[in-house]
């Protein structure tokens, strides 16, 4: 097993480069980058426009613009100005945010504590509801328990989380003003005493919560019911009862470890939702998160802003396979890594 995870970590940098390299492609030949929009706003402000005839006029002179390909690294071709950002990255350096004129890691880690709370927040309480209720759903099933929190599972993943947002702030922060309308924290978050801190917290939570949580409810909870109902209906189940072992015992020790197989399979994969969030959510309750950060990037052209997330993302989504690959073996004895 040690052969096996060691295999996977040292295949995590040439993937990491591999993905880098087609971002960093992309944002060289995608047109409406930040040199083009540098070019088009000194026209707007000098009141020229630029064009290709030759002897016209241009709102920047040739200096200008070999000085705003050198700023943006647009002056070198691709693959030298790829490895020339690779090189930063061994040394710790991210770049410079174009929209925030700060080093990017700075403008990240500013907004990753916020997201690495709502993630955490959010993927706790999801499986400390979800594996009770999935496993009451499976005992109890089509029995009035299971049907109406079927119903409401389903109401639930069939809205939106930020349509279910939009609606929350209104009725909730606008109509009764129990919640403030959006923020991780308030103005005076830093003049509060301890408890009100928290209660600020808490209150700037419950509407963001509520919609991370709508949607992972049924997706966790239906797979876990749904493989567990699979093995209780198993042959080695029947074996276990016949032989004198409660039903109890066979649903926690027995049918319980291997639905959660699944459960564990996907585990690795929410270490990136921990952190990117949900751009719409965040957008909508005005949230600094790590995924709107990404969202904005992107729609500003901050091309170091957006290697310096796909970075981060692309190394936490390949570590947190490796995490679902050992959750697997603990939990299947079956499961044999050569």
């Amino acid at each position: 097993m040690r052969d096996y995870f060691i295999r996977r970590l040292l295949l995590i940098p040439p993937t990491l480069i591999g993905v880098t390299i087609i971002v960093f492609a992309i944002t060289r030949i995608v047109p409406g980058g930040p040199l083009e929009r540098a070019i088009m706003e000194s026209q707007q402000l000098s009141g020229g426009y630029q064009t290709s005839l030759p002897g016209q006029d241009m709102a920047i002179s040739e200096d200008q613009l070999a000085k705003l390909k050198e700023y943006y690294g647009f002056d070198k071709p691709l693959i030298e100005s790829y490895f020339n950002w690779l090189g930063k990255i061994l040394r710790g350096d991210l770049g410079n945010s174009y929209r925030y004129n700060e080093p990017v890691w700075d403008v990240i880690k500013d907004r990753f504590p916020i997201s690495l709370y709502y993630g955490l927040v959010t993927l706790t309480f999801t499986y400390l509801i979800c594996i009770p209720l999935a496993i009451v759903k499976a005992i109890k099933h089509k029995t009035v328990i299971d049907n109406v929190s079927s119903i409401l599972i389903f109401t639930g993943y069939a809205i939106p989380g930020y349509a279910l947002g939009s609606l929350l702030l209104l009725y909730f922060s606008v109509h009764l003003e129990w919640f403030p309308m959006g923020g991780f924290v308030s103005m005076s978050f830093e003049d509060k005493n301890f408890i009100g801190k928290i209660l600020d917290l808490i209150g700037h939570s419950v509407l963001p919560l509520i919609c991370y949580l709508i949607g992972s409810f049924a997706l966790v909870t239906l797979l876990l019911k749904n493989h567990l109902m699979d093995n209780l209906a198993s042959d080695y189940i029947r074996t276990a009862i016949a032989k004198g072992v409660s039903f109890k015992q066979a649903v926690i020790k027995h049918a319980m470890r291997n639905s959660l197989i699944p459960i564990a399979t996907t585990f690795g994969q929410n270490i990136v939702l921990i952190v990117s969030g949900s751009f719409l959510i965040e957008s909508i309750f005005d949230i600094d998160g790590f995924g709107l950060l990404g969202l904005s990037a992107v729609l500003d052209r901050d091309y170091p802003v957006v290697m310096g997330v796909v970075l981060i993302a692309s190394g936490l989504l390949l570590v947190g396979n490796i995490i679902s690959d050992i959750l697997v073996a603990l939990v299947d004895p079956r499961v044999q890594f050569g």
